[in-house]
């Protein structure tokens, strides 16, 4: 039996999503975080903002920092030579990305509260 929680639904990208392939930062809409990010081409990225407002002790990776201790021993943050490849979807908490510009890609972000 499966379970009908809004919380699940919420953290996976029901709320909505974005694309973008132009280079530009991409930001949610107000109130939300992304929650997921699929890469639809080989990607590298220039920036990747982790949400910091509700990490109650979990980290989440980011671009050139990491954020939090949760992350484990030697987990390190991307960096611009970081290449995210066709197919691949990461899941995190992060208020902003920026990829590398790309007209037969680009990415799609989920969002989550």
């Amino acid at each position: 039996m499966g379970i009908n929680s809004t919380d699940t639904a919420y953290a996976f990208g029901q709320l909505g999503s974005g694309f973008v392939d132009d280079g530009g930062a991409f930001t949610p809409p107000a109130g939300k975080v992304i929650v997921a990010i699929q890469f639809l081409a080989d990607t590298t990225l220039s920036a990747l903002v982790a949400d910091v407002f509700q990490l109650n002790d979990v980290g989440f990776f980011s671009h050139t920092a990491i954020v939090a201790a949760a992350h484990g021993a030697n987990a390190e943050p991307t960096d611009v030579s970081q290449i995210f490849p066709k197919g691949l979807t990461i899941y995190g908490r992060w208020t902003a990305v920026t990829a590398a510009a790309d007209a037969d890609g680009g990415i799609i972000c989920y969002f989550g509260e």
